[in-house]
């Protein structure tokens, strides 16, 4: 299903639904930085994605990166809580979903990159070349927190 992702913009459908999201921060030993490239619309993002009945927050970010990468992680804290009611998320279907997401920072375990039939591509990448990527400003905003210093809870 494809979708559009639509940020401040006046012109955005208004929004008709709203689902609890996840996504993971992870780095490499040496420092690199895990995305995917989406096959819903063709932007780079960190792994995630929405929780399932009969999972926790924590274990629906596992998962969506196992699903999505074929990398295992584990959660070690939350970077933020992402709530923009001007983020909408139009899909194909007529649903517009606002924003809502718990972005966690993760620890890489092991396993093999992959790809699913959500990313059309995994990789890690640099510090110094992930801005080179087309991602969606939402996604480098918790980026950009997950790199920060500080520790403290975003939360919006």
């Amino acid at each position: 299903m494809a979708r559009v992702d639509y940020c401040n913009d006046p012109n955005a459908p208004k929004a008709n639904s709203i689902a609890v999201a996840v996504s993971a921060f992870i780095q490499d030993d040496e420092g690199r930085i895990l995305v995917i490239r989406r096959t819903d619309n063709d932007l780079y993002s960190i792994p995630g994605g929405q929780l399932e009945l009969g999972e926790t927050l924590s274990q629906a970010a596992v998962r969506e990166v196992r699903e999505e990468t074929g990398i295992e992680c584990e959660v070690t804290g939350v970077i933020g809580l992402y709530s923009n009611p001007d983020h909408v998320i139009a899909y194909d279907d007529g649903e517009v979903r606002q924003e809502f997401s718990i972005c966690f920072r993760a620890s890489f375990l092991g396993g093999e990159l992959r790809t699913s039939s959500e990313s059309k591509e995994v990789a890690w990448v640099a510090l110094g070349n992930w801005q080179d990527v087309k991602i969606h400003p939402s996604i480098k905003m918790r980026i950009m927190h997950g790199l920060s210093k500080n520790r403290n809870v975003f939360y919006s």
